[in-house]
C-alpha cells in the first residue's frame, strides 16, 4: 500500500474560522504540543480539553521537559495541534493553536482541571499547563464539490 488515497476522489482544503477550529479541537481528546527544547523543536502527544471555549488545558509531570520549559519562561510560546483525518479517504480536519503557555498555580483551578482531565498514561501528572491562544488556524480536508466544501462561517 502506497499511503496515497485510491480512486478518483479530488480533495481540497478549506480554511476554518477560529470558532469552528476551537469547536473541533474540543471534540477530540488528544493532540500534540510543540515547544522548544535545547533550541530545537520538541513534540509530545498529550490529552487535553478546551476550557471556556478558548484555553487549551493539558496535564503533565512537574519533571517533564514541557513543564520545565514553561516554568523557566513565563512567556513561552508553544503550538498545539490536533486533527481527525480518515486514513482511507484522507478527509477530515487539522487545527493548530499557537499561544503563551503558563503553569496553572491557583489551587481552585488546578482542582477543577484535575477533575476534568484524567491522565491518559500511567504515572503522576502533577502539573497543569494552560495555553492561551493568540493564533488559531484550522483547515478542513474535503472532497471537492462536496456540500461542506464551503468555508465555515466566522
Amino acid at each position: 500500500m502506497s499511503g496515497f488515497p485510491s480512486g478518483d476522489l479530488v480533495r481540497g482544503v478549506v480554511d476554518l474560522s477560529r470558532g469552528e477550529s476551537l469547536r473541533l479541537l474540543a471534540s477530540v481528546p488528544f493532540g500534540r504540543v510543540v515547544f522548544t527544547r535545547d533550541a530545537m523543536p520538541a513534540i509530545r502527544p498529550v490529552n487535553h480539553f478546551v476550557d471556556e471555549g478558548e484555553i487549551v488545558i493539558v496535564r503533565t509531570r512537574l519533571t517533564s521537559r514541557l513543564t520545565s520549559t514553561v516554568r523557566a519562561d513565563h512567556h513561552v510560546v508553544v503550538a498545539y495541534e490536533a486533527d481527525d483525518i480518515d486514513n482511507g479517504t484522507q478527509l477530515g480536519w487539522s487545527v493548530v493553536v499557537t499561544g503563551i503557555a503558563r503553569t496553572v498555580t491557583d489551587p481552585e483551578r488546578v482542582a477543577r482541571y484535575e477533575a476534568r482531565l484524567r491522565p491518559w498514561v500511567e504515572g503522576v501528572m502533577d502539573a497543569v499547563v494552560a495555553i492561551e491562544p493568540t493564533l488559531v488556524t484550522g483547515v478542513r480536508l474535503i472532497e471537492k464539490g462536496a456540500p461542506d466544501a464551503r468555508p465555515a462561517a466566522s
